[in-house]
């Protein structure tokens, strides 16, 4: 099923996964790549058109996936979809937070309505979605919540206040989670990407200025690909990360 020399962690096989923001981008990645390890693996997106593509695509490859329209910041709607994904596929014991946007604006500009939206889609939705999952993962006897963080606040990245606060709140929470949870075998890690090509970084962001950036600070040579990240979030879902938790895990290219 895998490519070769791609990681197989035979542990995940029949394992329930879910993650949030995952028909495009990054998250479309950790889908795929959760499927090809056999994983039954659901997860939830604003786009109807490449969720549904993406989920006909695997199974249609014999995968086992499902994937439903969820707007993650309604907080009973996101836990109602994360409880009927259990009922399909069995108790959840991956959860991986991926969902945000990074989207640009001034503080000038910040209103008190646009920043409770932007917390929501960038950390409230880790919050609940680990409160729905916790009773699952110790019914289980443990499990891997994976928040995901970002190199941007490290940086003192400019232009997103609001999205570098919720993403420097991911790895509070994940310190606290780790410590509350840990007890019942489940382990909370914080996965931070660096600057990822994604479709959408480089329809937006990645010019030649920005191209010349990432050569200059990076460590390795080459582009930090939406696979690179997937294959750091299928360790830290498996129990190949056993004794991993409360600890960060950076996939930048050696940039910070």
């Amino acid at each position: 099923m895998n490519k070769q020399n791609d990681a197989v962690y035979p542990d995940l096989k029949g394992r329930t996964v879910f993650v949030s923001g995952g028909a495009t981008g990054i998250g479309a990645a950790i889908v795929e790549a959760y499927a090809l390890q056999g994983a039954k693996t659901a997860f939830v997106d604003l786009d109807e058109t490449a969720g549904k593509a993406l989920e006909k695509r695997l199974k249609k490859e014999g995968f086992e996936v499902r994937f439903e329209v969820c707007d993650i910041t309604k907080v009973t709607d996101y836990q109602r979809a994360i409880r009927d994904a259990a009922e399909v596929f069995g108790p959840i014991s991956v959860l991986l937070n991926n969902a945000a946007n990074d989207v640009r604006h001034s503080l000038e500009s910040l209103t008190e309505a646009r920043f409770d939206e932007l917390v929501a889609v960038n950390m409230k939705h880790a919050m609940f979605a680990a409160q729905a999952v916790a009773p699952m993962m110790r019914e289980l006897g443990g499990g891997s919540i994976i928040n995901f963080g970002s190199v941007g606040w490290m940086m003192a990245s400019a232009g997103y206040p609001t999205y570098g606060a919720s993403k420097a709140a991911a790895h509070g929470l994940t310190r606290c989670l780790a410590r509350d949870l840990g007890g019942d075998g489940i382990r909370v890690n914080t996965l931070v990407p660096g600057w990822v090509m994604t479709e959408k970084q480089l329809r937006l962001w990645v010019d030649d200025a920005a191209e010349e950036k990432i050569k200059q600070s990076q460590c390795l040579k080459g582009k930090v690909l939406p696979k690179h990240v997937a294959n750091m979030a299928l360790f830290l879902g498996s129990d190949a990360s056993a004794m991993c938790s409360a600890q960060n895990f950076i996939v930048d290219g050696g940039w910070v």
